[in-house]
């Protein structure tokens, strides 16, 4: 739920809606094959009451849809939704962010990497509308002028 304080803020809104740890680590899950309960559950260790209200909530959000999960069955799969799809350069950005700040060196963890040529993503970086890379300090936030 928005509050006073970030209803004219993209990034407030945001972080009411997937700003949890549980909701993004149940979307990164999705981009990394999760699709059932029972999958969701298993890699993540949480309690079926936090993911039900968790699922939940993406489903009420459009991040997350279900489908049937094939002919004649009564199960139902989670799928990302366009929205759900388009929160994959916040995963990166995360993931790149934990790798640099997060673990020391040689310390072992998981790697992202493009399936076309088995590299590492490059790092993402805030670019202009010319393609040219935009650091904090060369931004300004313009705020609505309340009536």
């Amino acid at each position: 739920m928005t509050t006073d304080a970030t209803t004219s803020c993209p990034v407030g809104r945001a972080l009411d809606l997937v700003g949890d740890r549980w909701s993004l680590l149940i979307v990164r899950e999705a981009f990394d094959g999760a699709r059932r309960f029972s999958d969701f559950q298993r890699r993540l260790g949480m309690s079926r009451s936090m993911l039900s209200q968790r699922l939940q909530a993406l489903l009420e959000a459009d991040v997350l849809a279900q489908q049937p999960l094939g002919e004649g069955r009564g199960y139902q799969e989670y799928v990302l939704t366009e929205r759900g799809r388009a929160l994959f350069p916040l995963v990166v950005a995360l993931r790149q962010w934990g790798e640099a700040f997060l673990f020391g060196p040689g310390e072992p963890r998981s790697v992202l990497q493009a399936a076309s040529d088995g590299l590492p993503l490059a790092p993402m970086q805030p670019r202009d509308q010319r393609g040219q890379v935009v650091e904090a300090a060369a931004t300004a936030v313009i705020k609505p002028v309340s009536a």
